[in-house]
């Protein structure tokens, strides 16, 4: 696209707030019209009507989904970024059917997302949750923590977030296996780690932690059966994609004393409803999907964000997932 035809670009609902007040937004201005709308549309129409004009799409939020009916109701749209790696907001197949260029930002936010699995899976361990609220409503009570030096941690999906994962465990002396859908013996050496199958990863795995990418393959990809191959006492780590893992599988492998515990950054439901049964469970540690908010990480996404607009816009699209 020729950068001197100036677009309408927007942000339909950065909520909560990601991009609105970032100086990244002055390099838009030289190429058309932006507009960020501080809170999330409330409908489907209230939706469309937002970005009815737009030739550039800054979707800031992925709770805003983009199904393959709305994006053929918007006949100016050309391009849309997501803030972050993840693009299953996005219909992918009908937005190339349509020639809308679907962007993401890989890999910046790796060692913030990944700090923060190694985060929950530490919290998880030491019981951090569970002791806090006993304490807190007056009670010492003694319940063993999980020692991880000399225990195995499980990586489901070797991208950029689990490869620092896995260096993180192995600095705490844990050994490390993973699983991936596409395994190739450099990529066990770049990483220094073994590929397994699936369920051998589950059975010897004393903490799994999932990094796959949310496709048809892979939602429900951990179900009751692969949770009950875990062993008793086993730590569930999600940073990737609530949908990934079944929650009403999981709960039940809580209560019942199977697993040892969890940590969750992302939920099937965002944001998660204030009676979904994953809050009356103890040995849970959980984040509402804030793994890379941090200072660092919000100015790095927003920088990612405008870096892929302005390549398109400039006739050179980047980090084209579509």
């Amino acid at each position: 696209m020729n950068s001197r035809e100036r677009v309408v670009i927007v942000a339909p609902g950065d909520d909560p707030e990601q991009i609105q007040n970032s100086h990244h937004l002055d390099r838009l201005k030289p190429y058309g019209e932006v507009t960020v709308y501080r809170d999330r549309p409330k409908t489907r129409e209230e939706k469309l009507e937002r970005v009815k004009e737009a030739v550039c799409l800054m979707n800031t939020r992925g709770a805003i989904k983009w199904p393959a009916e709305d994006l053929r109701a918007l006949p100016k749209l050309k391009m849309a970024t997501v803030c972050g790696i993840g693009t299953d907001s996005f219909d992918l197949k009908v937005a190339r059917e349509l020639g809308i260029v679907i962007s993401n930002i890989p890999g910046r936010t790796a060692p913030l997302v990944a700090e923060h699995a190694f985060g929950l899976m530490m919290a998880a361990a030491r019981r951090a949750y569970f002791q806090t609220a006993e304490l807190k409503a007056g009670r010492w009570t003694r319940m063993d923590n999980i020692y991880l030096n000399g225990k195995t941690l499980g990586l489901v999906g070797t991208g950029n977030i689990g490869a620092v994962m896995g260096r993180l465990a192995r600095a705490i002396g844990m050994a490390v296996v993973a699983w991936t859908f596409n395994p190739t013996s450099e990529r066990a050496a770049a990483l220094g780690v073994r590929f397994v199958e699936l369920d051998e990863l589950l059975k010897i795995s004393d903490v799994v932690s999932i990094h796959v990418k949310l496709t048809p393959q892979s939602q429900g990809l951990i179900g009751a059966r692969e949770l009950g191959l875990m062993k008793k006492d086993a730590i569930l780590v999600n940073t990737a994609r609530g949908a990934i893992v079944d929650s009403t599988a999981l709960v039940a492998a809580l209560k019942s004393g199977h697993l040892g515990g969890a940590g969750l950054d992302v939920y099937e439901q965002e944001p998660l409803p204030a009676d979904h049964p994953i809050l009356s469970c103890d040995q849970v540690v959980l984040t509402p999907h804030n793994a890379d908010q941090t200072p660092e990480g919000m100015d790095i996404l927003n920088a990612g964000v405008v870096d892929n607009v302005v390549a398109f816009l400039e006739g050179k699209p980047q980090n084209v997932v579509n």
